[in-house]
């Protein structure tokens, strides 16, 4: 049965986001939201919690995971940026975003995309995400909470919990929207509008 965390949507309170933490350093698979619906999220080393995820999600080796940074310090360690995709990610986070960019070899390769060896990576705004991210001292490997057949991410943390209660270790009730990110894809010399959600896609449009 998975913990549930009532953590205050726009001051998370420190003791509950530490327990949260000390779970996923426990190997936990948490679900917590973004300011585009709910995420799956563990830490990187986690390799039950990506077979979970999987699972969960009815995912192939193709997908792309997201790594969920705190700033774009955290973020540049894992993902290569040339100069223009350096200013253009800076002057966009946090945001509604997710960019698909190459990846370094502090990535695992089973997070990768085989073919293309890139991967997600974003710095949202939502407080407990970001909460999170800086508690734990490290990204998050996270996954979009749309389960199969499912139109749009869940949203609600007592709906969560119900549907996964037997499948994920923690909960975190907050409040989210269920408009997804806009991905862009950044791993080509031209940038590719993989998909318009809630941030702006037109700093970024080729």
């Amino acid at each position: 049965m998975a913990r549930f965390f009532d953590i205050h949507p726009d001051n998370p309170q420190p003791r509950l986001i530490n327990q949260v933490v000390q779970l996923l350093r426990q190997d936990a698979l948490i679900a917590y939201p973004t300011d585009s619906g709910y995420a799956l999220g563990c830490q990187l080393g986690n390799t039950a919690a990506l077979e979970r995820i999987r699972t969960i999600r009815h995912l192939d080796d193709r997908h792309h995971f997201t790594v969920v940074c705190h700033d774009f310090a955290q973020l540049s360690q894992f993902v290569f940026v040339s100069n223009k995709v350096f200013r253009l990610i800076k002057a966009h986070t946090p945001g509604s975003y997710t960019f698909i960019l190459p990846a370094t070899r502090e990535v695992p390769r089973r997070f990768m995309n085989p073919k293309k060896r890139t991967i997600g990576v974003r710095i949202p705004p939502n407080p407990v995400a970001q909460a999170l991210v800086t508690t734990l001292g490290e990204p998050l490997l996270s996954s979009t909470l749309l389960l199969p057949g499912d139109e749009h991410p869940m949203s609600d943390g007592w709906e969560v919990k119900e549907r996964l209660d037997h499948l994920v270790d923690a909960v975190i009730d907050g409040q989210t929207s269920t408009e997804p990110t806009t991905v862009v894809d950044l791993s080509e010399a031209e940038s590719v509008i993989e998909r318009v959600g809630a941030g702006d896609p037109e700093p970024f449009e080729a």
